[in-house]
């Protein structure tokens, strides 16, 4: 199995430039099914995930290029499937994205139940319910979600909770529906925003993205486009976070600073300096041990929670005690431990975290659990005198592009050992 092995003390600095977002990214893949003509989809980033989505696609019957520049393009004419098996999606969750489309477009569709995940339960009857409020009948059976509608219907769904991808998956299905939609509590993320938008180009005619209302007027076909994929915030506050917890200087580009408010303002609370322009973010620590901060998970525009490991990071080795409260997912301090055989002064009460920083860490084997922490094991192993090696890497290799290489550019001592 892979491994990445840092010499940690190094401050970092340099630019690194940000990759499309997997977050957006995965969602549009799955927006092609509602296309009748061939979609190019560009910023695509080299990504595990982004090939299983891939590979479920081909399975369907969709025909998929990619050239030189690791453009997409999907065309959707061929389809002979309307199945999304379970070998396939139990390596993502996402795959549920298929499921709105497919039944949009063809009115059926089964998809495989995602089964468990390493952070929590992600409970997928939000989609379901979704669906049954534009006119589907839905079943589960033999662990498949089965839904057919000879054609789906404007209607009225306000979702129980917030959810990502079940903002998602209603609103592509609710792009080919009969009448009117509108969908309240949606999720505001700029993941989901950057859908609408796509969708809006392919033809549809949708209100509000990025609000809590969102609302839909169905047409009869989505027409193929090019469209390319915003940028990575997670990415991109990742290598902020690597910058301001070293005590460097890095600037980051091909990144959207007006997507990221409560990552920046946490940062500077960190005592970073934040520079931003046009498509550029720089972090500079001047030298200086960055001080703990606290915060709390939140859907958008509050604190993301694919950022807290990061955080929890860099609280490590900063001036003062940091507290963090994680809300959204409930088994997401997993990484906690193995911070811990670093050095890390850690307590964890229920879904809170107090975390001591300490002036010296030192490098110890340790193991990711999921992508978010193996990105945080990496930047505490950045901070650690010695050697850190970091097992079970593959989890990275589902979010971040080459992030050995892009850490190299900004002097990191880091190299991957192949399994």
């Amino acid at each position: 199995m892979a491994k990445i092995v840092i010499t940690g003390g190094e401050p970092l600095n340099g630019e690194v430039q940000i990759s499309g977002a997997k977050n957006a990214v995965l969602p549009i893949l799955a927006a092609t099914l509602l296309a009748d003509g061939p979609i190019s989809i560009g910023n695509v980033p080299h990504l595990h995930d982004v090939t299983t989505t891939m590979e479920l696609l081909g399975a369907m019957g969709v025909q998929l290029m990619v050239d030189e520049k690791l453009t997409i393009t999907a065309d959707p004419r061929f389809i002979t499937s309307t199945v999304a098996p379970y070998e396939l999606v139990k390596t993502m969750r996402a795959s549920i994205l298929v499921l709105g489309p497919l039944l949009a477009r063809f009115g059926h569709a089964e998809v495989s139940l995602p089964g468990g995940c390493a952070i929590g339960s992600r409970p997928v009857e939000q989609h379901i319910r979704g669906l049954q409020a534009l006119g589907a009948e839905v079943t589960v059976e033999n662990g498949f979600i089965k839904a057919r509608a000879e054609r789906l219907r404007g209607g009225r769904y306000v979702f129980d909770m917030i959810t990502v991808t079940g903002t998602e998956n209603v609103l592509m299905a609710a792009a080919l529906a009969k009448g009117t939609t509108v969908l309240e509590n949606c999720a505001q993320e700029p993941e989901v925003v950057d859908l609408a938008n796509c969708l809006i180009a392919m033809g549809a005619h949708i209100e509000g993205a990025g609000s809590n209302r969102i609302v839909v007027h169905g047409v009869d076909r989505l027409a193929g486009i090019h469209y390319d994929v915003l940028p990575d915030r997670i990415e991109a506050g990742t290598f902020l976070v690597a910058g301001a917890m070293t005590g460097g200087k890095v600037t980051v580009r091909r990144a959207r600073a007006d997507t990221m408010d409560a990552i920046l303002v946490k940062l500077e609370e960190s005592g970073a300096h934040i520079n931003t322009r046009d498509d550029m973010i720089e972090v500079d620590m001047r030298g200086r041990r960055p001080k703990a901060v606290n915060l709390t998970t939140a859907p958008y525009p509050a604190f993301p929670t694919d950022m807290q490991a990061q955080f929890a990071a860099l609280n490590t080795v900063a001036e003062g005690v940091g507290v963090i409260t994680e809300t959204i997912f409930e088994n997401r301090f997993m990484h906690l431990n193995e911070l811990q055989r670093l050095g890390a002064d850690i307590r964890v009460e229920g879904n809170t975290a107090i975390i001591r920083g300490v002036e010296r860490m030192t490098g110890a084997p340790i193991m990711a659990t999921d992508l978010r922490a193996s990105a945080s094991l990496v930047l505490a192993g950045l901070v650690a005198h010695g050697e850190t090696v970091v097992d079970r890497i593959y989890h990275i290799d589902r979010g971040y592009e080459n992030i050995e290489e892009k850490l190299g550019t900004l002097g990191a001592k880091i190299r991957r050992l192949p399994g």
